[in-house]
């Protein structure tokens, strides 16, 4: 009867951890990928110019996940830079969250001037 009582708090006490343990690892597997997918939104921001027209949405599908990006600007405190945030969100077992890189853009880089000789 002791074995029985141990085992009906035992089992449900296991399952539960392996499915934190299994919720832990695909939110961590996800989160990487969409860090990359910041990184990758930040970049081709900065090198195509295009942060300077306001908010900016979209969608990257990485395998069969989908990744909701939104990129967007505002100015900096201290200089005259801009503040560009990546933020993306993912969803794992029916739960969302979001991962945020940001970095600083001179704004004056722009409109660069070529000397053509």
């Amino acid at each position: 009867m002791a074995a029985l009582l141990f085992l009906a708090i035992v089992i449900p006490a296991a399952v539960e951890a392996l499915h934190v343990a299994s919720l832990a690892g695909e939110v961590s597997v996800r989160k990487g990928t969409a860090a990359r997918v910041a990184d990758r939104v930040l970049n081709e921001s900065i090198v195509t110019t295009n942060w300077n027209g306001g908010t900016q949405t979209g969608t990257i599908t990485e395998g069969v996940q989908e990744f909701r990006w939104t990129l967007t600007r505002e100015n900096w405190e201290v200089d005259t830079m801009q503040l560009l945030t990546a933020e993306v969100k993912y969803a794992a077992k029916g739960r969302d969250y979001s991962v945020r890189l940001s970095t600083l853009v001179d704004s004056e880089v722009l409109s660069p001037t070529f000397n053509l000789q």
